[in-house]
């Protein structure tokens, strides 16, 4: 499970971009699509944040390592902010750290639980789930020089699939952020039961003469 890149129409083959032994899975690129950020997990360390440069030769560095389980790290559109979510207090919540010096704070932006952060194409609004799935959106001032958010509130009531564990985001965002693509958990109620059988077709042979004649 490491990463791989390869052509959006399906012209050439995939390349093998790192090698390691622990799992990753990415979760971003930056907006000038020269960086990569996924998390590893490790087997010391539960998840940790990296950052993968593509040009001009691919290099993989840390970008958050602490002893805590940190996922879905994903840059804001002006590339000056890295989202992310960490149980470092003890449930997973979301983060805001400058990008790409991480170490020059934290700002937390859920306080209820956060999972799955995405940024709105503007930069204007962070999006997030809680717990039970719900869809929450803050509003983010972008032209300060520091990190400046509003109150979150709620868009979308949970009822959609979250995924397992809340590890990878199962949602995005329209390009004007007023749409959002989930996915609807299926019910007895709202599935179409499949018919099973078997068909068996003698003499198939002859059939496909007459289908396909021969010279």
């Amino acid at each position: 499970m490491n990463l791989y890149i390869e052509a959006a129409d399906g012209t050439g083959s995939a390349t093998r971009l790192t090698e390691s032994p622990n799992p990753q899975t990415p979760s971003a690129t930056t907006a000038d699509g020269t960086r990569v950020v996924f998390h590893e997990l490790t087997p010391t360390r539960q998840r940790d944040l990296m950052l993968l440069t593509l040009t001009p030769t691919p290099r993989v560095e840390p970008l958050l390592e602490t002893r805590f389980d940190e996922g879905n790290g994903i840059v804001s559109p002006d590339g000056r902010w890295l989202a992310y979510q960490s149980n470092s207090s003890g449930q997973f919540e979301i983060y805001v750290r400058p990008f790409p010096n991480v170490g020059a704070g934290q700002s937390q932006v859920s306080n209820a639980g956060g999972v799955q952060p995405v940024w709105g194409r503007s930069g204007r609004e962070l999006f997030y789930r809680t717990p039970n799935g719900a869809l929450m959106a803050v509003p983010i001032d972008p032209r300060g020089a520091t990190w400046s958010a509003g109150t979150a509130t709620k868009v979308v009531e949970g009822r959609y699939f979250t995924g397992a564990g809340n590890q990878n985001r199962q949602y995005d965002v329209s390009p004007d952020a007023q749409r959002f693509l989930m996915i609807k958990e299926g019910s007895g109620s709202d599935q179409t039961a499949a018919t099973t059988g078997l068909i068996v077709v003698q003499h198939w042979f002859e059939e496909l003469k007459r289908l396909v004649p021969t010279n």
